[in-house]
């Protein structure tokens, strides 16, 4: 029987490599779900990657865009996708028809490792196992509203929701930020909301006026009136990251829109792992295949092949970061410095450069380690926890800077906190702005006020004012964002036909209230 695009039945020769990867990744110790593997072609493969992995997602021409990009890509031989895996249960995995042998090993054993961390990294824990038929459920829904109110509408649409799809809360899914409120919470029986209960010590009547003065009391009541008011027009409570949450909650949207909206913010936070773990998840998957490859599966006549097409996955440039390169050498750097015991007070507080350099106490706790590694902890604190100077040194990594004299790039700085510290800065959440919604009656006229927590680095103004366009549709009221342009505290507006900006007073300055974030 001819293949076609949704079969899944692998020829013999890939079910044989696919059984003996499979044990080779299980005897090290790699748990995973069952994986399933399509035979694509590159046209094919592109068209499913344009999607985000999920060929039955919903339309939209963004989609298109990115296909033209990467298929154009292939045939100019700029670029090609070697592999493709979804986090889902069972995984759905991709293999390029044209590959050869050697490169379907390191495809499969790259998968499977990809696997292994989807199922077992915390910050994969929330995500939906059944994203495939969910994405299929999405894609059926806004077809449904594309024949129904016209695909010009709903595509519109989209296009406002997907631009504002980063303004979620990638913390939420592990930290509670408010009480669940449930539409049967009705106050007890005989409770009176507007009672200001006071603070009266227990006295007898002729000491009652010297333990409770009256002046005392009456300014007491006056205070928690007006903290009750305050309280009662605050909407939110607190800022909210959570921009989509919170218009999907209170936005005078259609039910499709609002149903939009929600596979929108669904779909971000699916994604948003994949985002937070770049790094780690790179670097896990090439650390277990270069092991798989190297010690199990090769076969002599591969070797050259391979060491090729995987030294170009790890290749370093001059002009940016490899996610792959950085995750697989500081896991390795990990499992050496666990094995030979070089971490701890000890070792902290040794000063002799010789004796480091021989320091090995044969703890063989390495390989223990990475797996806790890649149990806990994201990109962030995978940095934070395990960059070392040492590691700095021995992988040449500084910090650039542009000059504007000479024209062009120089190194800045080789010292080892501003390295860490940019690799961290560069890194939270993703390198967009935290946006945070402050009030939804602003000015007591239904008008939306968003804040940003400044950090050192300005809003692109062109970005910031459509934004703030998308938003206002969503809201149908005025938007306004808080932030600094030029170091000075700045009211962006847009009232749906014009954008205005004015100057704050040091009252409102967004870098007064970069401590009062969501608890």
């Amino acid at each position: 029987m001819p293949s076609t695009f949704y079969n899944t039945n692998l020829p013999p020769d890939l079910r044989k490599l696919k059984e003996e990867i499979e044990a080779h990744a299980r005897s090290y110790g790699l748990d995973f779900y069952e994986t399933i593997f399509e035979v694509v072609d590159a046209d094919d493969l592109n068209e499913i990657a344009a999607y985000g992995g999920f060929p039955t997602r919903y339309p939209h021409w963004s989609f298109g865009m990115q296909y033209e990009e990467l298929k154009k890509g292939y045939d100019y031989g700029l670029s090609k996708i070697y592999e493709m895996v979804i986090n889902n249960d069972p995984c759905y995995a991709y293999l390029m028809r044209c590959n050869h042998t050697v490169d379907q090993k390191l495809v499969m054993a790259h998968v499977y490792c990809h696997c292994d961390f989807f199922k077992n990294n915390a910050y994969f824990a929330h995500t939906s196992r059944k994203m495939m038929d969910e994405m299929a459920n999405h894609g059926a829904r806004v077809r449904r509203y594309c024949e129904r109110f016209g695909e010009d509408e709903v595509e519109q649409f989209l296009d406002r929701c997907m631009s504002i799809d980063d303004l979620i809360d990638v913390h939420s899914t592990a930290i509670r930020r408010r009480e669940a409120v449930r539409r049967y919470d009705f106050p007890a029986a005989g409770a009176d909301d507007d009672a200001v209960k006071l603070t009266r010590f227990r006295s007898k009547a002729y000491m009652d006026d010297y333990i409770n003065p009256p002046d005392a009391l009456k300014a007491e009541e006056e205070e928690r009136k007006k903290q009750q008011e305050a309280a009662t027009r605050a909407f939110p409570e607190r800022p909210e990251k959570d921009v989509l949450l919170f218009l999907i909650e209170h936005a005078p949207l259609k039910p499709w829109q609002r149903d939009v909206l929600e596979i929108v913010r669904d779909e971000a936070y699916y994604f948003a792992p994949q985002a937070q773990t770049k790094i780690i998840n790179e670097g896990w998957a090439s650390f277990w295949h270069s092991t798989i490859m190297t010690e199990k599966a090769l076969q002599p006549w591969e070797c050259v092949d391979y060491a090729d097409h995987h030294s170009g996955t790890m290749a370093m440039s001059g002009g940016r970061l490899n996610p792959y390169k950085i995750g697989i050498e500081l896991l390795r750097d990990i499992e050496h410095r666990w094995n030979t015991g070089q971490f701890g007070k000890e070792w902290d507080e040794c000063d002799d450069l010789d004796v480091k350099r021989k320091w090995n106490k044969d703890l063989g706790l390495g390989r223990q380690k990475v797996f806790e590694v890649r149990r806990v902890h994201n990109d962030i604190t995978f940095i934070d926890n395990f960059l070392t100077p040492e590691f700095c040194v021995r992988h040449k990594l500084f910090t650039f800077a542009w000059q504007e004299q000479a024209g062009q790039y120089y190194i800045e700085s080789r010292d080892f906190e501003d390295i860490k510290r940019q690799l961290l800065f560069s890194l939270t959440n993703r390198g967009k702005p935290w946006i945070y919604v402050v009030d939804g009656n602003f000015r007591n006229r239904g008008e939306l006020l968003l804040r940003h927590e400044h950090a050192g680095v300005d809003l692109k103004i062109k970005e910031a004012q459509d934004t703030l366009s998308n938003l206002q549709f969503l809201w149908g009221r005025p938007v306004h964002l808080q932030t600094v342009v030029d170091d000075k505290p700045t009211l962006w507006s847009f009232d749906g036909s014009e954008h205005t900006s004015k100057p704050l007073g040091d009252a409102d300055d967004p870098r007064r209230h970069a401590a009062a974030k969501p608890r």
